[in-house]
């Protein structure tokens, strides 16, 4: 976590213990656009690749989770916290989950097509493909605050 995060995070809880499980990163694609839903309220869910957590060997969200979330200059922007975690094959989440990753024009194909070109794209090189059935980490969440600027 970067030194403006951190002070982002501690001014955040002041007096109060902070919760250990913190982390401090960017959306996807386009951190700014996914970063200014989450603030506005339209995103309040997230998928990744299940692999990624095996390949980069980083530990599964959980409940407990709280992350600061950074705009695409690693400047925080809001805090959230993870309020569900489940594990399915792509051709397995809701249409319901992937409108609530709030993107484009808030339907499901907008959502399956830009999630099977980024997972493309992010698997080059790993020595695995994208499959339709691939697991994806599905993740909701809330917003706790949203910085001010």
């Amino acid at each position: 976590m970067n030194l403006e995060a951190k002070t982002y995070w501690n001014n955040y809880w002041g007096d109060k213990k902070a919760p250990e499980s913190v982390t401090a990163w960017q959306f996807g694609a386009d951190p700014d656009y996914l970063a200014q839903l989450v603030v506005d309220g339209i995103k309040t869910a997230t998928c990744s690749g299940h692999i990624f957590y095996n390949l980069e060997n980083e530990s599964l969200p959980t409940t407990e989770d709280y992350s600061v979330i950074l705009n695409k200059s690693d400047e925080p922007v809001a805090i959230i916290k993870t309020t569900e975690v489940g594990i399915m094959p792509m051709n397995e989440v809701s249409e319901e989950f992937a409108v609530a990753e709030g993107e484009g024009d808030r339907t499901y194909q907008y959502w399956w097509d830009a999630h099977e070109k980024f997972f493309k794209e992010e698997l080059k090189g790993t020595g695995y493909g994208f499959s339709e059935d691939m697991l994806l980490v599905c993740e909701r969440f809330e917003v706790v605050d949203v910085k001010e600027n």
